[in-house]
């Protein structure tokens, strides 16, 4: 073997090795009674932990506490799904909209073991913080469309089991996000010595590592080619017949047995494609490229009111990890009387969103789950339409704010952050949020808010963007009287525009005014995302990590 000098790195990759093992050590050195005492639901820990380990108590002390929380987790999600799966035999399900929201529970329960598999097989804490989190997601969506469809006792055809395995998805989370936290205190300390070490290839701005081309860095040279440049196509779909396919369904399909190309790349020329795509988790690393946000585009009128679970209701779903969207519209053009109408739902990892439109009236960009970004797009709607439980930065976007019905006021985020320990959030930075052309006659007239809190710990941060006068001097509205007022984080920092004065915002305990950049920060795509360091292509400062 050759003598490989012992660098500055691998010092702290040592380092770093050693505290996670005495983290491990501290932890669980006093067995499943401690680890179990630490969790939000102790006696389901004591009480699933103890039975699964009967037999193997020797090992346990030589397993991980962590992993084994995990395990457990996992087998309850594969007995959930088979539970979920019997429920159509023993309720039939005579009511068609029960049926529908059945059928996203049972492709949720299925995607949670997915998820919760490879939690188990990572050894990354900040994958594992985000799959745990949209295992979470899914079993709260599960419940949702239920609830959207005014049909809780439905819920009664669920085991009780079930109550249970949403306590051991927090539990797990919970013991995932005190490893994190340790991790991150012990790598904050050599953030300045490491960042030093980068200067050679990487921007420097305030101490952070930043791209020069503005796309995170877990998105490949490839693919930033791609996204930048004339793009070779895989397949081609187009109207009039000039292309492999009519329809971009046609398309994607054709795409998911191309699985073992790598990315595969579907352009869609210039149309209006009226139809609903579901991507499927199988189908990864899949890009579709349009002629323009104003010349292909996807649009459909999925609705609640006509059956749809809002889950189901999108234009275009995607679940595959590692999507790419460039140069397209996504549409649903249900109307506002038509309540949830999606028009693109995003559970894909690591997704990129690029000069894309996302046009429709209540529910418009459903940011469903795991890590997304969105970059110069359009996004348009009027009650909670930028919604969901992603890890999501929105960068130099185009939010409009569209007439909603009369007895409507808007509402432009609804963040579903369900755990305290859940990695996720919307963040918008260096956007614009203005009134649409066919608000700006009655703006005046309509109250518009930046969010509310759609779950108990919802969290949502606008920073260096512009707000209009459409905005309400509060800010922020209610859900539901004082539901998540003091659980909820929402900030502001560095806003401009005639909606952007504070001097009326609400003075809930969850509502912060940020004003330290150490605190905004930690909102910043390199921290918030533990993963990526972002840029603006349009040259706006960042200082501290901004």
């Amino acid at each position: 073997m050759n003598n490989i000098p012992f660098s500055h790195m691998d010092k702290l990759s040592i380092n770093f090795c050693i505290a996670y093992f005495l983290i491990f050590s501290l932890l669980f050195v006093h067995g499943k009674e401690l680890s179990c005492n630490q969790t939000p639901y102790p006696h389901v820990c004591n009480h699933y932990i103890g039975t699964t380990t009967t037999n193997t108590l020797s090992t346990l002390d030589s397993s991980s506490f962590h992993d084994m929380a995990l395990k457990v987790t996992m087998e309850q999600a594969i007995e959930a799904h088979k539970l979920v799966s019997t429920m159509e035999l023993n309720n039939n399900f005579k009511d068609k909209r029960a049926k529908s929201a059945w059928e996203d529970c049972l492709e949720l329960y299925e995607d949670t073991i997915y998820q919760l598999k490879r939690s188990i097989n990572s050894n990354n804490i900040n994958d594992k913080l985000t799959w745990q989190s949209a295992s979470i997601t899914n079993h709260q969506t599960c419940q949702n469309g239920f609830i959207d469809f005014n049909l809780p006792s439905q819920l009664n055809y669920f085991p009780s089991m079930l109550s249970n395995f949403s306590k051991l998805l927090s539990n797990s989370l919970s013991i995932t996000n005190t490893i994190a936290s340790s991790s991150h205190s012990l790598s904050s300390t050599s953030t300045s010595s490491s960042s030093s070490s980068s200067s050679s290839t990487n921007k420097q701005n305030g101490g952070r590592r930043l791209l020069s081309d503005g796309f995170p860095n877990w998105v490949s040279f490839s693919d930033r080619k791609l996204l930048q440049e004339t793009i070779e196509a895989d397949i081609v779909v187009a109207q009039d017949g000039s292309g492999n396919y009519k329809t971009i369904s046609e398309g994607v399909a054709a795409a998911a047995k191309l699985r073992g190309k790598g990315r595969v790349v579907v352009y869609v020329k210039r149309g209006v494609y009226k139809e609903n795509v579901d991507v499927k988790k199988t189908v990864k690393n899949l890009m579709i490229v349009g002629d323009g946000m104003d010349s292909t585009i996807i649009t459909s009128n999925h609705n609640a009111q006509h059956g749809y679970t809002t889950f189901r209701s999108a234009t275009f779903g995607i679940m595959g990890d590692g999507f790419i969207a460039k140069d397209m519209t996504f549409e649903n053009t249900a109307g506002p009387q038509n309540h949830q109408a999606v028009a693109l739902r995003s559970g894909a990892d690591y997704s990129v969103f690029y000069r894309c439109a996302f046009k429709g009236y209540q529910d418009t960009l459903y940011v469903y789950a795991q890590r997304q970004f969105y970059r110069d797009c359009n996004i348009y709607g009027t009650v909670d339409f930028i919604f969901g439980n992603a890890v999501t930065v929105l960068q130099n976007c185009n939010i409009f704010v569209r007439k909603p019905m009369g007895n409507q006021q808007n509402t432009v985020t609804a963040q579903a952050r369900t755990d305290p320990n859940e990695n996720t959030g919307i963040i918008i930075h260096n956007c614009r949020i203005t009134a649409s052309n066919d608000l700006k006659p009655v703006q005046n007239s309509v109250k518009t808010f930046l969010g509310r809190p759609w779950q108990k710990y919802s969290r949502t941060v606008v920073m260096k963007s512009n707000l209009d006068g459409l905005i309400n001097p509060k800010g922020w509205s209610v859900w539901n009287g004082g539901f998540a007022l003091s659980t909820l984080y929402y900030g502001e920092y560095m806003n401009i525009g005639a909606g952007a004065n504070t001097g009326g915002r609400v003075q809930w305990p969850g509502f912060h005014l940020i004003t330290q950049s150490s605190e905004a920060a930690k909102f910043s795509v390199s921290n918030f995302l533990a993963g990526g360091s972002w840029i603006s292509s349009t040259g706006v400062p960042f200082d501290a990590g901004l």
